[in-house]
């Protein structure tokens, strides 16, 4: 199985290392580039040129959005989808819209002043849980890969973000092995966000990572790189059976 996997918003590689080598025991694996695109549509092009025939994806937060658009445009390539961290709704309309555009946009003001990486050290504040604020080697390897991008990439990922697409339509047409996954703690896409999800997709498998927040990769590795296995090991749609609801 060809595994590809998406990265969020400024994240790299580096989001998905602590969980490739337990990885290496079910799937050939690769972690796309894409972060001057401009679009989500344009990731998952992008993606798409590169992959393989057909292929498996795993997209954490603002790559589960990839995944999404990825499976809208050539459903028929993606043999299992992995949905983490992530959402599935349109940018709300009205003021609570117009809230997140200003939080976002604070933020890359500030990546404009002050530097990428002092940007970071706010913004991970409500992104990891709080009982791993204080886990320097967490939290370095976040900043250092917030800093590898730069104010440009910051500016067309969060465009990409606040004109994302509705994919509430999109979900009961999956049809491939889908999970679902998310940490228990966290704050941005929610555990009842992903519940959502889960009961939308067909037949998909729900996961809640406990002492977790939105960088589950990363912060929880060892549960996170299990959910997935299990998740590889799933039957095809032919030999599935009931829904299944997985707690890590």
């Amino acid at each position: 199985m060809h595994l590809i996997l998406l990265p969020g918003l400024l994240c790299d590689r580096a989001v998905w290392a602590p969980i490739l080598p337990q990885l290496e025991a079910g799937a050939k694996f690769e972690v796309a580039e894409y972060s001057d695109a401009c679009g989500l549509v344009a990731m998952a092009d992008r993606t798409l040129a590169a992959a393989p025939a057909t292929f498996a994806l795993a997209g954490h937060s603002m790559g589960g959005r990839v995944a999404l658009e990825i499976v809208r445009r050539m459903p028929e390539r993606v043999e299992r989808l992995a949905l983490l961290s992530t959402g599935f709704r349109a940018r709300p309309p009205g003021t609570a819209g117009e809230e997140e555009r200003a939080r976002r946009l604070a933020l890359l003001a500030l990546a404009k002043e002050e530097g990428m990486r002092e940007m970071a050290r706010e913004w991970v504040k409500p992104m990891v849980h709080p009982s791993r604020l204080a886990d320097g080697t967490l939290i370095d390897a976040i900043l250092d890969m917030f800093e590898r991008r730069t104010p440009a990439h910051f500016a067309a990922q969060i465009e990409a973000l606040l004109a994302r697409p509705d994919a509430t339509a999109l979900l009961p047409t999956i049809t491939c092995p889908t999970l679902v996954l998310c940490g228990g703690a966290d704050g941005w896409s929610t555990p009842v966000q992903h519940q959502e999800m889960a009961a939308l997709i067909p037949d998909s498998q729900l996961a809640i990572v406990e002492d977790c927040g939105h960088m589950a990769p990363i912060e929880r590795p060892d549960a996170v790189a299990a959910a997935l296995l299990a998740w590889i090991r799933v039957p095809p749609p032919q030999t599935r059976s009931s829904h299944k609801m997985m707690s890590a």
